[in-house]
């Protein structure tokens, strides 16, 4: 039984690793870092002083938190597409446009969302 919660705890810290690698990959890009600090400079605090109840609070910044992690699934398929190799083909260029154009309706939602909480 010990192994098995031991075993465990591994499996846990070394998910946590790669997680947290996977954030400093995504750091690099600009599109994160602007997400990230529409999050944290604008739709935390924003969020928190608009959100008249927890549940509006969440949603709203919930909302663009989302776009953050449609964003680390964007960079995952540029990743992956790269790694194929530097030639464009056409399929390539499919999935990165469609990676994009999950950001696009993610930033898209996060906006109706507000608007929705906020006005009416």
């Amino acid at each position: 039984m010990r192994d098995f919660f031991v075993n465990h705890w591994r499996h846990i810290i070394a998910a946590t690793r790669f997680s947290l690698t996977g954030l400093r990959v995504a750091w690099r890009e600009k599109a994160f870092q602007a997400e990230l600090g529409v999050l944290v400079i604008v739709a935390i605090p924003l969020g928190c002083w608009l959100g008249h109840t927890g549940v509006a609070r969440a949603v709203l910044i919930g909302s663009w938190a989302h776009v953050l992690v449609i964003e680390l699934l964007n960079c995952s398929i540029e990743a992956t597409v790269d790694r194929i190799g530097p030639d464009h083909h056409v399929l390539s260029g499919i999935a990165k446009d469609c990676g994009s154009a999950a950001v696009f309706c993610s930033v898209l939602l996060a906006i109706l969302v507000w608007c929705l909480v906020l006005f009416c």
